[in-house]
């Protein structure tokens, strides 16, 4: 491998001035304009950014932006950093791509045993892949037996409050504790701190105290996850009144006037259709919804953590289950496919028992799960992150797993809230046209008479 890790290949050219005229701008007179053209003094605006952001104002360093490219990293920096959800990214995709010659990371061992151990466990995984798809199973099946430590490579973009927080994690919080983690945390601050030293003034005093990790001291319970897809928690009681109140409240009626109207259901049903179809149905948010998806698939959890207006609770990977892992159709129509898939799993699962019994710790055992083993998580949408989630993940063209949830879930909202959920489904339902072009299944008829009925 030539580069490995994460590197800065691109910067707001006036970021540092931005930030520090923004730091101005709220003290100092002038227009906007006038206060940036009296912003491009390196040192005073580094010492300014510094000084504002020492005091807590951190929104002011929103305005610089950094662009990164996480070369030949593995996939378990990349689950780390998809859960910032205040960064965009773009990750080559085990849906399409072939990853039979990707490579993966060995870590530190304490002895060359170990490592051998180790390799040749991975190596056959890589071997199980490429007979995978060599017997026509599609790649995005393929791909769970893929371990933990492969190789990924993935763009990410993000400002620099965002920076700081995924720096903190990586150096001071949870992502510590592993080497590759923190090591990248390390060369990223080092590159970041050249290119705008004013963001980083104190940052290993404030980092210091960073703490995203709780301990709540209860005891766990055995209990295995529900053989249910998904559990819906909670949900806003009267939520379609509640998103049709809303609606009615920011086209300017009386809260009297607006309670009269609502106390008609079919007035409901009216306002509900009307904000389905609008482009910004900003009024849908007054309904959330919290639910559990039960046995996910660490392959499925970058769909999900995709969506970024949702506030996901997703376990340390060392909690993945590794009795318990996904297995596809595809798979079950081919005994030897199958067999040569379930020894996947089950030589993943010797190694890691071996190295735990050694003493090693989450910065090596952490590589020893495979992307078909699986967590449980938990999601707080609203509905009007709901409307695009079902958009997207109940249409024939979205990843057959998160589909199978994303079925499930709108089912069980339908029976809470029938008159909003009757109207969610994939594209073609909702706005009554398929939008993937070449792309499409050419079964919209189809879909939108199976989503009438659901």
């Amino acid at each position: 491998m030539n580069k490995y890790g994460a590197f800065v290949i691109g910067c707001s050219d006036v970021g540092q001035e931005v930030c520090a005229a923004s730091g101005r701008i709220s003290t100092q007179s002038g227009t906007a304009l006038e206060i940036f053209e009296r912003s491009h003094d390196e040192e005073k605006n580094t010492k300014l950014i510094g000084k504002v952001t020492k005091s807590g104002h951190t929104s002011t360093i929103e305005h610089i932006f950094f662009n990164l490219a996480f070369e030949n990293v593995s996939v378990v920096v990349e689950q780390f950093m998809i859960e910032f959800r205040l960064a965009s990214f773009t990750v080559k995709s085990r849906r399409y791509v072939d990853f039979s010659d990707c490579g993966y990371l060995v870590p530190d061992f304490k002895c060359e045993e170990d490592k051998a151990r180790y390799s040749a466990v991975m190596d056959k995984l890589f071997t199980a892949y490429s007979s995978l798809t060599d017997k026509g199973i599609p790649k995005e099946d393929a791909r769970f037996v893929l371990p933990y430590c492969f190789y990924s490579n993935f763009f990410c973009s993000l400002g620099g409050r965002e920076l700081i927080n995924v720096l903190n994690a990586m150096i001071y919080g949870r992502g510590r504790k592993i080497k590759e983690i923190y090591e990248i945390g390390l060369s990223l601050l080092e590159q970041c701190k050249k290119i705008a030293p004013g963001l980083f003034i104190d940052f290993d005093l404030k980092g210091q105290k960073y703490n995203d990790e709780l301990d709540y001291g209860f005891a766990y319970d055995e209990e295995k996850s529900s053989d249910e897809l998904c559990e819906i928690l909670a949900y806003t009681p009267d939520g379609e009144k509640n998103v049709a109140l809303s609606a009615l409240i920011e086209a300017g009626y009386s809260p009297a006037a607006a309670n009269k109207i609502v106390s008609d259901k079919e007035n409901i049903k009216t306002i509900l259709e009307k904000l389905a179809s609008s482009s910004r149905p900003r009024a849908l948010e007054s309904y959330n919804c919290t639910v559990k998806f039960n046995k996910v698939s660490l392959a499925c959890l970058t769909h999900f953590a995709r969506h970024r207006i949702q506030s996901i609770c997703i376990p340390n990977l060392m909690k993945a289950d590794r009795d318990s892992y996904v297995i596809p159709e595809t798979l079950k129509a081919d005994s030897d496919a199958l067999a040569l898939y379930n020894e996947a799993f089950s030589d993943m699962k010797a190694l890691y028992t071996e190295l735990k019994a050694k003493g090693y710790d989450e910065n090596v055992l952490i590589y020893c799960v495979l992307s078909g083993n699986t967590l449980d998580i938990a999601t707080t949408m609203n509905a009007r992150e709901m409307l695009l989630f079902f958009r997207l993940r109940c249409c024939t063209r979205a990843q057959w797993e998160i589909q199978l949830f994303a079925n499930d879930f709108l089912k069980k909202l339908r029976k809470i809230s029938p008159d909003l959920f009757s109207l969610y489904g994939p594209s073609c339902y909702v706005h009554g046209a398929c939008p993937e072009g070449k792309m499409t299944c050419g079964r919209a008829a189809e879909i939108k008479d199976i989503f009438s009925r659901m």
